[in-house]
């Protein structure tokens, strides 16, 4: 009998322990685990073939917390000298979106180069409400993302 009370004397302190092992061992892994950036979706391409491109698994290369996909190791190489050229604004997030103080997710065929920038929207009905005021919409855009999300 003595020995279940001591059991039981500890048990909420196991919990304890256990409760925040288990709390640091999914923040560490959730920490170390990339985003995979535009869907796989080449950002050179867009440049240099006018058109959206998947790109393919052996060529991929790390950039702003993400894993980016490249069709070739050409298109890999260009990214890789110059991220900044080729990489879409707001870390790819929907430009739309952007106006409204939102992040989105993107359809990677839903795109324009404006200025040598690459933009993407979450759907061709944003893109159209985007492509009424694009200068104003990107001056918009543009100042949110420096405000609320360029930290992120």
């Amino acid at each position: 009998m003595q020995s279940w009370t001591i059991r039981a004397k500890y048990f909420p302190l196991n919990i304890v322990v256990f409760l925040i092992l288990c709390s640091f061992g999914t923040n560490v892994a959730m920490a170390t685990e990339p985003q995979i950036a535009i869907k796989k979706y080449d950002p050179v391409a867009y440049f240099t073939e006018d058109k959206a491109v998947l790109g393919m698994d052996e060529y991929t290369f790390p950039y702003h917390d993400m894993v980016w996909y490249f069709s070739s190791q050409k298109n890999r190489e260009l990214f890789a000298a110059d991220p900044q050229a080729y990489a879409p604004q707001y870390d790819g997030y929907c430009a739309w979106a952007l106006t409204e103080s939102r992040l989105a997710q993107t359809d990677p065929e839903v795109w324009k180069i404006v200025d040598d920038k690459l933009y993407l929207n979450c759907s061709k009905a944003a893109y159209e409400k985007w492509a009424r005021d694009i200068p104003g919409h990107i001056k918009m855009a543009d100042r949110i993302w420096a405000e609320k999300f360029s930290g992120k």
